[in-house]
């Protein structure tokens, strides 16, 4: 099938396609629909349902299941500034957003000094799936891992990757094979925990 995922972003088109293989992801620009919601929920669960059903109202029309997901890098030693805030990390709230090196870098400066525990971090996805209005799935999942003090230099992810270390893949998430990551991602693991759903 088709799904409308609500995003702009060609490299969460990427993920998702590798992932729902062999279903269709489109993106709205796709079909010429502006869209934009605003994110006010308190969870990324409620996020993720808010552009859900934003995209769902708009688009209905169509006929094509809507899905949408939220997702942010928690890191304890920072409290509240990444989290629901992890893609204006960094930013001044209505300013412009540092590009994905910049937060990187300011990450790492931010948790200089600090070792072991003081480094944990964890990678969360919250996915919902709209088939209709009243037939909904909803799926979180998480990469616990922790912050490495540099950037490394693979090609693989885009975001935090370069500076997150996965736990359970043993190496950053930018350093796995392309479609590698997606056996260790909460994004893989939050998309294979909604493919069971739905059967």
């Amino acid at each position: 099938m088709k799904i409308l995922l609500a995003s702009s972003n060609e490299h969460k088109r990427h993920e998702f396609s590798q992932l729902f293989a062999p279903h269709e992801i489109l993106l709205p620009k796709d079909l010429g629909i502006r869209f934009d919601c605003e994110e006010n929920g308190s969870t990324f669960q409620e996020n993720a349902m808010i552009k859900a059903r934003a995209l769902f109202d708009v688009a209905h029309n169509l006929g094509y299941p809507v899905m949408a997901d939220d997702s942010g890098l928690i890191v304890p030693a920072l409290p509240g500034l990444l989290g629901l805030r992890t893609a204006r990390f960094g930013s001044e709230d209505g300013g412009p957003l540092l590009s994905a090196h910049e937060k990187n870098q300011l990450l790492i400066r931010m948790l200089d000094g600090k070792t072991g525990d003081q480094r944990k971090a964890t990678f969360v996805c919250a996915i919902v799936l709209m088939l209709d209005r009243y037939r909904i799935y909803c799926a979180q999942e998480c990469a616990e891992g922790r912050i490495l003090e540099q950037e490394v230099d693979g090609t693989g992810g885009f975001g935090y990757d370069p500076v997150f270390y996965c736990n359970e893949a043993g190496t950053s998430m930018a350093l796995l094979p392309d479609g590698g990551k997606n056996l260790y991602s909460h994004r893989g693991k939050a998309s294979r925990c909604i493919l069971r759903m739905i059967g």
